[in-house]
């Protein structure tokens, strides 16, 4: 794996801080970000050299070792592995679908096995089709109209949704609980419609799990434009027959790591502030913006810090959390483990929504930590950061929510990211230098002014 060669240049800084506006910060801030950024020469590394990245993988061990190395020459204070058990699913043979039509043919139509999901075998499948929109349609089929057939959930997220993780949130459920529904009534197989925003020819895959208790049927995604074929095919043919091929399995837990580096606060250093990302990806893709992007961003958070010779207050924290994807496992043992060490963590930020455009941040749910962050969106719009309209973190920080820490959420515009969520098409090549430059300094921004304020 080809190094990385990160330039570090720490200016030599005669401001004090504690004497400069917020504003001037602030403004530096971004002016380092934009001029001197390294955010985008690490993603092109990782993405590049590295590659996916998903749990028990060895992307995924290629990638811990990237993390450390990285962090370690930017001479942070402290550079350390977190061992951490994940799960171990590996793909198989790339997955066969085909539509058995009388009148047309045999169609290919482009699927791929959801994370977790059994395989099919080298004999494959081949049954009958029924088509639902939701549960509901699927409870009123019943074993009658379900028994010994393939069910394909045919729900797409909602268009309406200027939010487009509103309508990623309204469909999802049919691909984490599709399997296990279908085969209450003696499914053989599930096909979801991909959790994509438009009509594409690349499915999506994705979490699934399995009800105790139920028998396992392989899981399968078809992409939102065959998902349209096939429905259209259905209508015309009732008796239709589809055919899916997949050799995924599930082994034995693997050791990994989630990966930590930090800056020790110069007053509070007990105090803990986190930036963090997800290192482990899908094994479709590179993993760019899903979460290549949150990691590179975090660890840029501290550069930046560094390079303009600020002194922060409090400990400031870069996490690169692993098995976010299928199984959480490395922000649940980041919780566990704070609050083993009785650590004190006043605040943590997430960005895992990928390197686009900065829109604001979600905030904390607590109604002082809420208002606090809110009375800075003054110093914050001028850079484009206006929403903090919504509540709540990210999936690897929520674990430390029931040790009282304030959560938030870096929040990026959403209109792009479902194009290449979970996919082989998110690669460094739909990135954006400058915009996830200016995700970075936005999330510096966050923790300059908590490292500053506090929250309280």
């Amino acid at each position: 794996m080809k190094t990385l060669v990160i330039t570090f240049l720490l200016f030599v800084n005669t401001t004090t801080f504690s004497q400069t506006s917020d504003e001037a910060v602030i403004k530096q801030i971004f002016d380092f970000a934009l001029s001197k950024g390294q955010s985008y020469e690490m993603l092109w590394d990782l993405t590049t050299n590295v590659g996916s990245r998903f749990s028990g993988s060895p992307g995924a061990a290629a990638g811990v070792e990237w993390s450390r190395n990285v962090m370690e020459q930017l001479a942070f204070d402290s550079v350390w592995m977190q061992p951490v058990m994940v799960p171990h699913w590996v793909r198989g043979e790339k997955e066969t679908g085909r539509i058995l039509s009388k009148r047309v043919g045999t169609v290919q139509v482009n699927v791929c096995a959801l994370g977790g999901s059994v395989g099919t075998g080298k004999s494959g499948i081949s049954a009958n089709v029924v088509e639902v929109k939701n549960l509901d349609e699927l409870k009123a089929l019943g074993t009658k109209g379900v028994q010994g057939k393939i069910v394909f959930f045919n729900r797409p997220m909602d268009p309406t949704k200027i939010n487009t993780f509103g309508g990623y949130g309204g469909a999802v459920d049919q691909r984490a609980n599709g399997a296990s529904e279908a085969a209450k009534y003696g499914a053989v197989a599930a096909l979801i419609r991909s959790m994509g925003s438009n009509l594409e020819d690349y499915p999506h895959t994705g979490g699934m799990r399995y009800a105790p208790n139920i028998a396992k049927i392989p899981a399968i995604s078809i992409s939102t434009r065959h998902a349209e074929l096939l429905s259209k095919t259905l209508k015309d043919e009732k008796d239709l027959l589809f055919y899916i091929e997949s050799h995924s399995e599930l082994l034995p837990d693997v050791p990994s790591f989630n990966v930590i580096g930090e800056i020790k606060g110069s007053e509070f250093p007990d105090e803990i502030i986190v930036v963090g990302g997800h290192l482990d990806s899908w094994d479709l893709g590179q993993g760019a913006h899903d979460d290549g992007a949150g990691c590179v961003q975090s660890i840029e958070v501290l550069r930046l810090f560094k390079t303009m010779g600020y002194k922060p207050k409090r400990t400031i924290r870069a996490v690169m959390f692993m098995n976010e994807e299928n199984g959480l496992r490395g922000g649940i043992k980041y919780a566990e483990q704070a609050e083993k060490k009785k650590e004190k963590h006043i605040a943590a930020i997430e960005s895992d929504r990928g390197g686009f455009v900065p829109r604001g941040f979600t905030v904390p749910t607590d109604e002082k930590a809420k208002e606090r962050v809110r009375s800075w969106k003054p110093l914050l719009e001028p850079y484009g950061l206006s929403d903090f309209s919504q509540e709540g973190g990210g999936a690897d920080i929520g674990p430390l929510a029931n040790q009282g820490v304030a959560l938030l959420g870096f929040l990026p515009d959403s209109q792009r990211y479902f194009n290449y969520h979970h996919t082989a098409e998110d690669t460094i090549d739909k990135v954006d230098k400058r915009e996830l430059e200016l995700g970075a300094a936005s999330m510096a921004a966050m923790v300059y002014l908590i490292d500053k304020y506090g929250l309280k």
